[in-house]
């Protein structure tokens, strides 16, 4: 009998954890509804990318925006064109052929969906600001050619790496490689690169210009956000089924990796912001790396490390009114009603 086959069976749900290997097939008894009730929630969250209009963006990039601006753009797409793709690789590498609940599998498939769908929103991004076919083809290559992209997504792969040729979580240092990929990809690369990415966006609305791209970024936002949810809920469900793996060194090591993450999205902000843009600067952007990074601590439960203070008055709550639209808006926003909160001070 295969390993597969021989591992469907449900093991006694009293002692079954999480991180066991094998692949539990059984949904009833279901060990983990809270991952069910985050799988439905997606559900209802479906949008596309047809929705989203930029016709406005075209006219801010010719007409009403720096050079600097426009370098800044420039910069964050070419991050966006490969930064989910990178994101779906750990989910189907690594994270789907660990986290050993169905019911848990269900929302990163569902998950997988959504990055597929950030994905085909920043090519059709792409396609829409950069005209011209070898500007495009650079920013789809930026992995390759643009130093601080290339430094981010070499952070990404190591930790995507760090665990591809583990076939079981069988011992203890096997599972503390697991959960260093989960909080790596949870609160440093969805949780400071893409939330980082999204001050940029934030701020460029403030001064009235890219609505497209803010309204898209808002729906793109709120997977992100739950995506960060479900990770940090299923860290959480370890935490309290084996506690020992949240040693001291765990700690150190998670520290260790955020002040990575902040140098590395530090760097790319100054290639960012090397126009100089009027309102923003890299003294900010670090101390706003700062600011998210004490959140994302806190989501750990770890103490705050570094005291920053959110600098962006235009990210508190983000907008109220936007959050209000948001949630009300049908057919225009999302094609099914959403239900449930959001705190965008956890968020950021």
């Amino acid at each position: 009998m295969s390993a597969v086959v021989a591992s469907a069976c449900p093991p006694d749900s009293a002692a079954a954890r999480l991180l066991d290997p094998g692949y539990a097939l059984t949904l009833r008894p279901m060990r983990y509804p809270q991952f069910y009730d985050m799988y439905r929630a997606a559900i209802r969250n479906t949008w596309t990318v047809e929705e989203v209009d930029f016709a406005s963006d075209v006219t801010d990039l010719r007409q009403k925006m720096s050079p600097a601006e426009r370098h800044l753009i420039e910069r964050l797409v070419a991050f966006f064109a490969t930064g989910d793709s990178i994101v779906s690789n750990n989910l189907v590498l690594n994270l789907y052929k660990h986290l050993n609940a169905p019911e848990a599998r269900m929302y990163l498939s569902r998950q997988l969906y959504e990055e597929a769908l950030h994905v085909q929103f920043y090519l059709t991004l792409l396609d829409t600001y950069l005209p011209d076919p070898t500007a495009r083809q650079a920013a789809f290559a930026a992995v390759d050619n643009i130093p601080s992209i290339a430094h981010k997504a070499a952070f990404c792969g190591r930790w995507i790496d760090s665990i591809r040729q583990i076939d079981a979580l069988d011992t203890a240092d096997k599972q503390r490689q697991f959960l260093l990929n989960q909080i790596c990809f949870a609160a440093c690369i969805e949780g400071l690169f893409f939330f980082a990415a999204f001050a940029y966006v934030y701020f460029l609305r403030a001064r009235g210009l890219l609505h497209g791209l803010a309204g898209g970024t808002n729906w793109v936002f709120r997977d992100e956000s739950c995506h960060m949810a479900f990770a940090f809920a299923a860290i959480e469900v370890v935490r309290s089924e084996q506690p020992e793996l949240f040693d001291a060194e765990l700690e150190t090591q998670v520290r260790a990796m955020l002040h990575d993450a902040i140098e590395c999205e530090a760097q790319f902000a100054a290639d960012v912001l090397a126009g100089g843009v009027a309102g923003l600067s890299l003294a900010q952007m670090r101390e706003y790396l700062e600011y998210v990074a004490d959140q994302r601590l806190r989501q750990l439960g770890y103490a705050p490390q570094y005291g920053a203070a959110n600098p962006f008055a235009f990210m508190d709550l983000q907008d109220v009114q936007e959050l209000t639209n948001f949630f009300e808006r049908r057919v225009s926003a999302y094609q099914v009603g959403v239900a449930g909160e959001l705190s965008f001070d956890a968020a950021f």
